[in-house]
């Protein structure tokens, strides 16, 4: 931390409860945040804000109990709406002329999740909740909870509503657990539970795997050959795909970047657990789709040294290729649609492009091809979409490559993909 010059910050033109739009997933979407008496209410002005910044249309419920941990004028301005704490003539649980697109119960307490379960409707939470189950039933709406609670009330009575509900199609968001309680996710877990359920992707329910990451090989018991890709932009497209509600997993090369921990990821350590997870995951689950951007190694010694290689002695490593991943993948899963990626230095930009096509002709579907000399000022990366049937998409930024992706993916042809 650096001393504070007491400068003033830059001029915005972000009004004060404006917020910055990450991404449109909930765009034009009236979510309903409804609020129970639990002390982390007090965090329900944040996952207000971060359903927002999805482009959400925000309105919180309140019980009196939750106005114990948090107010009125944090919730509204965290919101910009009027905060529902009682029902009038207006029939606010209803919300009959400008329904929502879903409702999310965080925090959930237990008193709050048992009640639901049973149909008590005896407050302005129970009350909405009670029409929402009705409109989930008719395929209106989607119900989302969080349960947050101390683990001793984690007793044999929640267990079996919470199997209820879920059987009764309402959406149990995992709470975080640590230190005998379960405890409210974060907030962009919760915003992406949220946008999850309300997805209407032509990607939805479609079981795609993801690759990222660096795949070492061994020199010694220690020591390890690897590359500098943290498997970032993997981690970009698995957010993405799940977001749109794919049956997404990301196998995940170790570096010093870790996914988010409500994305269904897996970690590898070495090139050979990458192509044998890689092989059992597209065998088990049966995916139509398989994104392969992970920095697979090139080259891996001849032998591994058994032990340490004594500090200071000098060494000659010789090195071997390693098997062509995609391409074992190619023959053994030909109907899989498969995007590939590829990565040159020192070529031009059409030299690039020449590669990448080449690549299709091997049979690869898609094939994301960028260059080390096309990085912005800023550091971005630029990528070129690259299929037989279009010209090559350009996007810039990691973000934007994993939104181009998807966008992609949604215009194929699924049926086509056995």
């Amino acid at each position: 931390m650096t001393d504070w010059e007491f400068k003033p910050p830059a001029e915005s033109d972000l009004g004060d409860r404006e917020v910055v739009l990450e991404s449109t997933h909930l765009q034009n979407q009236r979510i309903a945040l409804l609020v129970t008496g639990s002390i982390a209410a007090l965090k329900a002005p944040l996952i207000a804000r971060t359903l927002r910044r999805r482009g959400a249309d925000v309105v919180a419920f309140a019980s009196l109990e939750a106005l114990r941990y948090t107010t009125i004028d944090a919730l509204e301005w965290s919101t910009t709406n009027r905060v529902i704490t009682n029902l009038t003539a207006a029939a606010e649980h209803l919300s009959d002329d400008r329904p929502f697109a879903a409702y999310i119960v965080a925090p959930a307490t237990y008193n709050t999740i048992n009640k639901i379960r049973y149909g008590i409707a005896d407050g302005v939470i129970t009350s909405a909740i009670a029409s929402a189950i009705g409109r989930m039933e008719r395929g209106k709406t989607e119900v989302l909870i969080a349960p947050t609670m101390h683990g001793s009330l984690h007793n044999s009575i929640l267990t079996e509503s919470l199997q209820q509900l879920d059987t009764m199609g309402v959406k149990i968001i995992p709470p975080r657990a640590a230190y005998g309680k379960n405890n409210l996710p974060s907030e962009m877990a919760i915003a992406s539970a949220v946008c999850r359920a309300v997805s209407k992707s032509s990607l939805r329910d479609i079981p795609i795997l993801v690759t990222g990451g660096a795949t070492p090989v061994p020199i010694d018991n220690i020591r390890l050959l690897t590359n500098r890709f943290t498997g970032r932009l993997a981690a970009y497209l698995t957010e993405e795909l799940y977001l749109r509600r794919a049956k997404v997993s990301l196998i995940h090369g170790r570096s010093n970047y870790t996914p988010p921990d409500y994305l269904p990821y897996c970690v590898v350590d070495t090139y050979d657990e990458y192509k044998t997870r890689v092989i059992e995951e597209l065998q088990q689950h049966q995916c139509k789709i398989a994104i392969f951007s992970a920095a697979v190694a090139d080259y891996r010694s001849d032998s591994v040294f058994p032990g340490k290689i004594p500090s200071g002695s000098k060494q000659t490593i010789n090195l071997v290729p390693t098997a062509k991943v995609i391409s074992e993948v190619r023959t053994r899963f030909p109907s899989l649609y498969m995007v590939t990626f590829k990565y040159q230095e020192n070529v031009s930009h059409q030299e690039l492009i020449a590669i990448a096509n080449a690549r299709l002709q091997q049979g690869y579907q898609m094939v994301v091809a960028n260059r080390g000399e096309e990085i912005r000022e800023r550091g971005e990366q630029v990528a070129y979409l690259v299929t037989k049937d279009k010209k090559p998409q350009k996007a810039v930024g990691k973000k934007q490559i994993a939104i181009a992706i998807a966008d992609c993916l949604e215009t194929i042809d699924l049926s086509v993909l056995n």
